[in-house]
Order: C-alpha cells, then structure tokens, then sequence
C-alpha cells in the first residue's frame, strides 16, 4: 500500500500501524543500534512505482524504517513525502547490482553507491528480522 505522508494524517498513522504494527521503543530502537537506513538513490522502480517518482532528471531518493511487522519505505517527490507500506511475508529482499525489494507487484531498486555501503549493516539487520519473522510465523506450503 501506498500513502501520501506529506502531512500527518491519523487514518494513514491507523492504517500503517494495523499493517507493520506501531514504530519500535526507544529502548528496542537502542537494543536495535538503529532502525532507519541512510538515505539511498532510487535507480529504478516498476512501471506501477513511476507516479510517485520526480518526472524531471533529478536524483530520486528514498529510505527504509524498520517496524515489528515489516518495513516503511520512503520516498520524497518533490516536496511530497510518500510511504511504501511492506509486511515482512510480502517482503523480499535480493542483491543484485545494489539492493531490489519486491513486494505486492512493486519494486524498488536502490543503486550500489557509497550510501549503499553504508547501510550494508543495516540490510544485515534487516534480513535478520524477516528470516526471525518467518519463523515466528511460517508460511503455509500448498501441496
């Protein structure tokens, strides 16, 4: 799901929090060593992600907030702030030239730079909270 967070809205804070559950303690966040990655280059994104990109040639950035249940994607057009909702069991992560995550048909492909290699700690620690998330909760295999 996709919501303008320009302004603070309560249906979208309900909506965000229904979804990934609410934002980490002070204290979590601490244990965590942090849970927002450095801002990254968008290099590319699906054709479904383009509305929310700046149409001029200018450099598009987004960044990554952890939550209990999934990650918040941000991504500022212009002077609009919009948020990728993602629960973890939609949620995948590959690395290929820089990092992609695909979720709900989307994706978002973030470019293997000099910020890219600043957040490789944070995308350890995200990986390591999906794989516990997956085994909190198992995916059902259909036979």
């Amino acid at each position: 799901m996709i919501l303008n967070t320009t302004y603070s809205n309560k249906k979208n804070k309900e909506q965000i929090n229904d979804l990934v559950g609410k934002p980490f303690s002070l204290i979590n966040s601490i244990r965590l060593k942090g849970i927002g990655s450095k801002r990254m280059i968008i290099e590319n994104v699906s054709p479904n992600l383009n509305k929310i990109l700046n149409t001029v040639s200018d450099v598009n950035y987004g960044s990554i907030e952890l939550r209990p249940g999934g990650i918040l994607i941000a991504i500022n057009k212009g002077l609009q702030n919009f948020t990728w909702v993602v629960p973890y069991y939609q949620f995948y992560l590959y690395k290929t030239n820089g990092i992609s995550i695909h979720a709900q048909g989307k994706f978002v492909h973030f470019k293997n730079n000099r910020t890219h290699q600043e957040n490789i700690p944070f995308f350890k620690k995200l990986t390591r909270l999906k794989t516990e998330y997956d085994q909190r909760f198992p995916h059902v295999d259909s036979i």
